[in-house]
């Protein structure tokens, strides 16, 4: 009886330590949190305005204008950028992000997979051991990891440098599609995983032909080209950054969701390990005094 009562203070303090810890990683995500939920909010309206105002340049360029940025062509080479956290503990923010990723290859790019022609950038570390991982049983996907680190300097300089060396492969012809996997920040309790689509850049063609669309006028100068092609890689560069700050946010709100919800449930473990400590001392207590009790009737008797 003595070993059981031991083996039960021994659990409860385990789930109290355990606990402790849970509450001071919410307690450091959401302070965190607070700092990236600040700069997502203030980005986002920014970055917005910024891609309508290019998807209407683009969609009401004049027949002899055009750019390299929205040209459709056969997606025979692909990059993915898959963006994930560089930690876990954050319930199934990553495995949702790679899951949206995955599912984008297997229904759009199994043909590029195949040819060895899709490729996954990846930046931060879970993305990049999940798919490591799978290159060890056979996947294959040719997968870059030079900015797997990024998040540690999550500046706005810092990635657009990585935006502008994409925005010059793309130029190039290195790659037809660039497609971001990311989270994009709800609240502390919802993060979407999505995949977008960077470059080309989709023009409304179709919606600027409508007789109800309003078609804006711009004029350029010193001439359309060279506008254009200053003007579209610098609002591709905060589009980028848009989507890191929404999945460093997003990152945040999941970890102090879930350690919030696993210290909810290390409560719930107390009570039941207490009760069940309690139920093993009296039974302790009541097995002492029956032999007691016995004890003494055998002496009187």
């Amino acid at each position: 009886m003595s070993g059981k009562l031991k083996e039960g203070r021994e659990r409860i303090s385990s789930v109290q330590s355990t606990q402790q810890i849970t509450k001071a990683m919410k307690m450091v995500s959401a302070a965190k949190l607070r700092r990236a939920q600040d700069a997502i909010v203030q980005m986002r309206p920014y970055a917005d305005k910024l891609n309508k105002m290019l998807v209407n340049i683009l969609s009401n360029l004049e027949a002899g204008a055009s750019t390299v940025y929205n040209e459709a062509r056969e997606s025979e080479n692909v990059l993915i950028v898959v963006v994930t956290s560089n930690r876990g503990l954050c319930g199934a923010f990553n495995s949702n992000i790679i899951k949206a990723a995955e599912s984008r290859i297997e229904n759009q790019y199994a043909r590029q997979k195949e040819s060895g022609k899709l490729n996954l950038l990846c930046i931060g570390k879970k993305g990049y051991e999940h798919f490591e991982k799978l290159n060890k049983k056979g996947a294959n996907i040719p997968l870059i990891k030079d900015y797997v680190a990024l998040f540690e300097d999550l500046s706005f300089d810092n990635v657009a440098l990585l935006a502008k060396k994409l925005i010059s492969r793309f130029e190039k012809g290195n790659y037809d599609v660039i497609e971001v996997a990311y989270g994009q920040f709800k609240n502390a309790a919802v993060q979407l995983p999505l995949v977008e689509k960077l470059l080309p850049v989709e023009s409304n063609n179709t919606d600027s032909e409508s007789p109800n669309m309003h078609r804006a006028e711009y004029i350029f100068e010193p001439d359309t080209h060279g506008l254009l092609k200053t003007l579209i890689p610098s609002i591709l560069q905060t589009t980028f950054y848009k989507f890191l700050l929404d999945t460093h946010a997003s990152e945040h709100g999941a970890r102090m969701t879930a350690m919030d919800k696993a210290t909810e449930n290390a409560d719930e473990l107390m009570k039941d390990l207490k009760i069940t400590y309690n139920k093993a001392r009296q039974e302790a207590i009541t097995s002492e005094l029956s032999e007691i009790v016995g004890g003494a009737a055998a002496l009187e008797g």
